[in-house]
């Protein structure tokens, strides 16, 4: 099956022109600095092969940026890279320009955020989910494993069947936690329970290919799976889709999904990019700006599961009483989730 290609902004041809630019002044919009906007902070926010239209990672971030810039006194601006390539010439079009903050989506935008911040030292970063020791750069980390146990559990007690399902984007330890962490809560949910996971590449490109996420989805639901859970990216639209046609449920991934397909889907393990982001740039904007690792997880509501007017009917109370049993047995030390493959077959 085609995959559907990344949108490439034109932001990103300013980016490169950036770099091509003599020194007369700006190449495009994207660093320039009129009278009205001198003494705003710049962030400007270069996202992963997904897009910020991938209903997921991307748009989370997405979210957060964008509900800053209506906040605060900000000047953003975004670039959206067609492929691996384009990124560092973007991060460091933004850093050459002198922005205020540039983030980077993404752990694999960690390598490249680490070289640009150290030519840029008196630039501030941000590095979702890579961490980076630099004393100009902030790490975005969270505990996704956590919140995939919960919904784990919630999978194997709807299953009908006795096998559900993991999607994940490219098969890389990152997506590894969530995977770990979603088999280990489904088996103390149901010990007997089926984990069928399967991912859609080993590549960047393994975030937005929706036809192969939904021919994994065919494949697992051809095998007795009921409920997958996908951490794909934008490729986790294809299971959407083979769930609302075939009749199944699926589970969303860090952006609040539920209401995507109302009726097929369970739930959606929300990783609140959007609240994190949201903070590093009011902190920038306050003057409170701390660089350093940052950690996301149960206590602080960095993730979680989502249940609201489309799901609501899905979930009965007692499964939400099991859940949240569990959630405050993680808090307080009681139940250690797994983040490796290797530790959950301990």
């Amino acid at each position: 099956m085609k995959s559907s290609r990344p949108r490439r902004s034109p932001a990103i041809f300013c980016a490169l022109a950036l770099l091509l630019a003599a020194a007369s002044g700006p190449a495009c919009n994207m660093g320039s600095r009129s009278e009205a906007d001198k003494d705003k902070v710049h962030v400007g926010i270069v996202f992963d092969l997904g897009g910020k239209d991938d209903r997921s990672f991307n748009a989370s971030a997405w979210e957060g940026v964008s509900r800053a810039a209506r906040d605060f006194p900000i000047v953003l601006r975004d670039v959206e890279p067609g492929d691996a390539t384009s990124v560092e010439p973007a991060i460091r079009a933004f850093a050459e320009r002198h922005y205020d903050l540039v983030i980077g989506v993404g752990f694999e935008q960690q390598p490249v955020i680490e070289r640009v911040a150290r030519d840029y030292p008196n630039v501030n970063f941000v590095s979702i989910d890579g961490e980076i020791k630099l004393d100009n750069v902030s790490s975005l980390l969270f505990r996704e494993h956590e919140g995939s146990y919960l919904v784990g559990m919630i999978a194997a007690m709807k299953s009908q069947t006795g096998t559900i399902g993991f999607i994940g984007g490219m098969d890389i330890p990152l997506i590894h936690k969530f995977e770990a962490g979603y088999t280990q809560g489904a088996r103390a949910a149901n010990p007997n329970v089926n984990v069928i996971a399967n991912y859609v590449g080993v590549t960047p490109a393994a975030w937005n290919n929706p036809g192969q996420g939904k021919e994994l989805a065919v494949a697992q639901i051809g095998k007795g799976v009921d409920v997958i859970f996908a951490a794909a990216g934008n490729s986790g639209a294809g299971a959407f889709d083979a769930a609302e046609q075939q009749k199944k449920l699926v589970i969303g991934v860090d952006k609040n999904q539920n209401g995507d397909k109302p009726g097929y889907v369970l739930t959606s393990m929300v990783k609140r990019i959007d609240n994190a982001v949201y903070q590093i740039i009011k902190d920038r904007v306050s003057g409170q700006f701390q660089t350093g690792v940052h950690v996301y997880g149960l206590e602080n509501e960095g993730v979680g599961y989502a249940v609201d007017q489309y799901n609501e009917k899905l979930l009965t109370p007692e499964m939400i009483e099991k859940v949240e049993q569990a959630k405050q047995k993680i808090i307080k030390g009681e139940i250690e989730v797994a983040d490796t493959r290797e530790k959950l077959k301990q």
